[in-house]
């Protein structure tokens, strides 16, 4: 079927929006599934940061439908939902995975989230509304996700250094991937979202653990700086 594409994004899309409601509740790795038992690590954004799921799964679904119904048949599109399709699928188990395995939801998260940013690199230029935008949110906040799981995961097993030197090895490691994006693509929305995730880190840290928000607000400096750079028209096309 020529749709196909379009027919797969929109059912793992559903099934990726549907998933919390048939699972347990994911706040964080639990004490009991890490040897050292990470509670809030410095690397994890201040619980109102996660908020910002409700925009992705609503607006992933608006791309999903708009998609179906007017660019079904787009080669443009159908360039790009193949790895959206693969992050999405990824992504339906992942949180019964995370409340079983840290190890392989870090793993599953690393896989979303290179999926995600391969879709954004593809996406159309036209339509940024209904694609661009959306996928550039979503995987935005993957990128940041993929390294708070790293950090808390490799603090809870004994590697390398605590968790404090794993926030610091997040942060930087986001930023680092945060900026090879945005060397590839303009994407506001990608860039904002990161920050948004840069800015939790900083509430959750405070002044109490200053150099790790200090670290974030130089992150979130950057960024803001590669935004203001960008040369992206906003009107809806």
């Amino acid at each position: 079927m020529k749709n196909i594409y379009a027919i797969l994004t929109l059912f793992f899309t559903l099934t990726f929006v549907v998933s919390p409601a048939l699972t347990r509740p994911f706040s964080g790795f639990r004490e009991d599934q890490l040897p050292v038992p990470q509670i809030d690590p410095p690397v994890q954004p201040e619980g109102y940061a996660f908020t910002i799921w409700g925009l992705i799964y609503g607006w992933l679904v608006v791309s999903a439908v708009y998609g179906m119904i007017k660019r079904a048949d787009s080669a443009e599109w159908n360039y790009a939902r193949p790895p959206l399709i693969i992050s999405l699928a990824v992504g339906t188990p992942w949180l019964a995975v995370a409340n079983v395995s840290a190890i392989w939801a870090t793993i599953l998260i690393f896989v979303m989230a290179a999926a995600a940013i391969a879709a954004l690199l593809r996406a159309p230029r036209k339509h940024r509304w209904f694609f661009r935008v959306p996928v550039g949110i979503y995987a935005g906040w993957l990128t940041a996700a993929s390294f708070v799981s790293l950090g808390s995961t490799a603090a809870g097993y004994g590697i390398g250094p605590a968790a404090q030197g794993w926030a610091y090895i997040g942060i930087v490691g986001a930023l680092i991937v945060a900026v090879a994006v945005l060397t590839r693509v303009k994407s506001p929305a990608y860039a904002l979202t990161v920050i948004w995730a840069l800015a939790g880190i900083i509430v959750a840290n405070g002044a109490a653990n200053w150099t790790v928000s200090a670290l974030a607000a130089i992150g979130v400096v950057i960024l803001l700086g590669l935004v203001a750079r960008m040369r992206v028209s906003l009107a809806p096309s």
